[in-house]
């Protein structure tokens, strides 16, 4: 199953992603953690002792052309990896992917980091200022989310750019979960209203997770402005503070484990399909191709949807 956070800046996704991708790999299931925000701490928030070794797996994004071989495989309505957009939906030929599978990707960008398997999209640096977007950094998990086949009791944890900015490309449609993160603030649940419309546009399933809560008028606050969304809380965190300055004390509070597993327990309760998330993938690649992709690469795009690919069952672990 794919699990994206998602919620404004400072709200807590980013060590929310990495305590339920720790509470998964603790578990014993297999996990992926991915880093998608403009702001790359996600590996840093899984392994927060201080003296970490650093990350030095290459960025996705380093390598989208030859993430683009890979993954076209013998597509024959795929003529080049220039060609190959990160809209581009996987057909009869393409590579299609196991989750941590034996393959070039996995092997090349994948470190483990607090005992949780890591990839990251990639760092907005100052040669990007003013000739690219950070959403063309999130082209090579686009794609490779549009050619996983990830199989029950497999879960890969997303933790995705901040804001409304999450959903300025089809990358929120690859996910069968998607959880908000909100502060018991005004500012803090803003992004839930504009994510929810757009969620229940695609029937994308959402669940609130509300964070840095200190008592019961944050609960209160938080049931008055999201409703039934609201499905757990994380309460203020002392281990969370004391993890940030690199020194975690003892262990994650029980209040705060449980609600772990409350996000698990939403996660497996949910029904995969794979159909939909490609009809997703196809409908934003169409949309992405009259926009902007045709004319980038003066093909008609629309011609590398395979009206006959339908996507296979995961096979079982």
């Amino acid at each position: 199953m794919r699990v994206a956070f998602v919620g404004k800046g400072g709200s807590g996704k980013t060590t929310l992603s990495a305590l339920f991708a720790r509470r998964l790999a603790r578990s014993g299931v297999p996990v992926l953690a991915v880093d998608g925000d403009i702001n790359q701490h996600l590996s840093e928030a899984l392994d927060p002792t201080a003296g970490a070794p650093p990350f030095t797996a290459p960025p996705l994004a380093a390598h989208l052309g030859d993430i683009k071989d890979l993954l076209r495989g013998d597509n024959p309505r795929i003529a080049s990896r220039e060609a190959m957009v990160k809209t581009t939906p996987p057909g009869r030929g393409s590579r299609l992917l196991r989750l941590l599978g034996d393959d070039e990707l996995h092997t090349r960008h994948v470190q483990r980091v607090g005992g949780v398997p890591l990839m990251v999209t990639g760092a907005f640096d100052e040669s990007d200022l003013g000739v690219a977007c950070y959403h063309s950094k999130l082209g090579a998990v686009e794609l490779y989310l549009s050619h996983l086949l990830d199989g029950p009791g497999e879960y890969l944890v997303m933790d995705m750019t901040a804001g409304a900015d999450a959903f300025a490309s089809g990358l929120f449609a690859r996910f069968d979960m998607t959880f908000l993160v909100a502060e018991p603030t005004r500012r803090g649940v803003s992004v839930y209203r504009q994510y929810r419309d757009h969620a229940r546009e695609y029937d994308i399933p959402l669940a609130v997770v509300g964070n840095k809560v200190t008592g019961e008028d944050d609960l209160l606050f938080l049931k008055e402005e999201v409703g039934d969304d609201l499905l757990t809380h994380v309460a203020l965190s002392p281990w969370v503070r004391s993890a940030e300055r690199g020194h975690p004390q003892g262990e994650l509070e029980g209040v705060n484990r449980h609600a772990l597993d409350v996000l698990r327990g939403a996660v497996d309760a949910r029904p995969k399909d794979r159909q939909a998330l490609h009809r997703h993938a196809v409908h934003f690649h169409l949309r992405n191709a009259r926009s902007w992709a045709n004319e980038a690469t003066g093909q008609d795009l629309a011609a590398q949807v395979d009206p006959d690919f339908t996507p296979p069952p995961a096979p079982h672990l």
